[in-house]
């Protein structure tokens, strides 16, 4: 029979397998593959040594994570993403972004990839992050479009989440503008998730760059969409939300942000608006710095921002508030 061992050969391969093996962000797996590497990782897996700094019951719960695997479908599913055209970067590579060493033990295992992952090794005052709810205004994207406009003409590159409402229209504006742009998935970088903007992740495949840190095959669940906040954060010297509710993904993502020490941004929006409560309160608490404009963009990353207007502009304008459907809605 075939173990785990005889299949990762080598650090890319273990790294591959593992992102196939082990949920993102797992605390004991992203200690013990910084202090050991991937391949030794596997030994002690597999193996009866004491597990370092886990209790022998802690130990027997990690391994299990290693003991349902059937070989031959690994093998497989390695070929088969290798015949799908998906990119693999482990750290120390030449495109792996060393913004996400910041992560410490929370970097990602492996990141997959389709597209121009030379982007992901730009300076990191050339991205920026906007996110935003999915149930959003049209004011919203307004806005989200006009900021990641903005910030393509100056040359900058989007990073997005690839959900419908403001990331959506963060992503097209950046591609309209002929920018660069990222979408950091929850899934798979095979999928097109969500189906509605399959021909949007299809263009962002052609001309700019899918990256996810699970297998392809994978689809998005809870846990993974928690898990790809903090790469989002970390990807970017700041991160700028456009409208959030209280307890949303992307709030999540202003938090791992505020963490890492990045800069951090939100746009105010109507008071009437159940979308405005997420932004609102990052400006409450201090947390994040008025967006209003490309000029508030440029204080925050300290470089220029190309300008074709400004959010005050759009908020002259009758805002929608958000819909009933909108209201109820709690973002993952």
């Amino acid at each position: 029979m075939t173990i785990l061992s005889q299949i990762v050969q080598d650090e890319r391969t273990a790294r591959m397998v593992l992102s196939m093996l082990v949920e993102p962000d797992d605390a004991v797996t992203g200690r013990l593959l910084g202090e050991l590497g991937a391949q030794e990782l596997f030994r002690i897996a597999e193996g009866d040594d004491a597990v370092p700094g886990l209790s022998t019951v802690d130990a027997q719960v990690w391994r299990a994570q290693f003991q349902r695997p059937d070989t031959r479908t690994l093998e497989e599913n390695l070929v088969e993403a290798e015949r799908a055209g998906t990119g693999t970067l482990i750290p120390g590579e030449k495109d792996w972004p060393s913004a996400l060493d910041d992560l410490g033990d929370r970097r990602p295992y492996v990141l997959w990839t389709r597209g121009m992952t030379s982007f992901l090794a730009r300076p990191l005052n050339d991205l920026v992050t906007i996110t935003g709810a999915r149930a959003s205004t049209s004011y919203g994207e307004q806005v989200a479009g006009q900021l990641a406009s903005d910030l393509a003409y100056a040359e900058r590159i989007i990073v997005a989440g690839g959900a419908y409402g403001i990331e959506g229209a963060a992503h097209r504006a950046a591609l309209a503008t002929g920018g660069d742009t990222i979408t950091v998935l929850a899934n798979g970088v095979d999928r097109a998730y969500p189906a509605g903007h399959s021909e949007l992740l299809g263009r962002v495949a052609d001309d700019g760059l899918l990256v996810s840190e699970v297998a392809p095959g994978a689809t998005p669940t809870r846990h993974r969409f928690i898990a790809r906040a903090r790469l989002m954060a970390a990807l970017s010297t700041a991160t700028v939300v456009v409208e959030a509710g209280a307890r949303s993904g992307s709030m999540k993502v202003a938090q791992e942000a505020h963490q890492l020490g990045r800069s951090l941004g939100a746009v105010p929006g109507p008071v009437t608006s159940a979308t405005s409560v997420g932004p609102h309160r990052l400006l409450h608490s201090g947390e994040a710095r008025l967006v209003a404009g490309s000029t508030d963009l440029e204080q925050m990353i300290g470089q220029p921002v190309g300008s074709r207007g400004s959010v005050a502009a759009v908020r002259s304008r009758p805002a929608p508030s958000a819909s009933r459907d909108a209201r109820s809605v709690v973002e993952m």
